[in-house]
């Protein structure tokens, strides 16, 4: 009867180690999604910014661009 108990035993610390992995997986899968998720929003943020900054130079080089262009073509225009 000993003998049965053991194995028993055994049979349950074994099966508890078996659930006890599958939750650290499965917390190790959700820590790294959230990684994941966390470094493409970084990205996108990034992206983002960097198109904004590129949008108003843009600009800005146009508005300069026009200017310069309608006072030349003002100045020939009277000169």
């Amino acid at each position: 009867m000993r003998m049965r108990q053991s194995v028993a035993e055994i049979e349950e610390a074994f099966f508890e180690e078996i659930e006890e992995d599958r939750e650290r997986r499965e917390r190790l899968r959700r820590r790294a999604e959230q990684r994941q998720k966390a470094r493409h929003r970084e990205r996108t943020h990034r992206r983002g910014s960097m198109r904004f900054f590129a949008l108003v130079m843009l600009l800005l080089g146009t508005a300069v661009g026009v200017t310069i262009a309608m006072f030349q073509t003002l100045q020939l225009l009277l000169g």
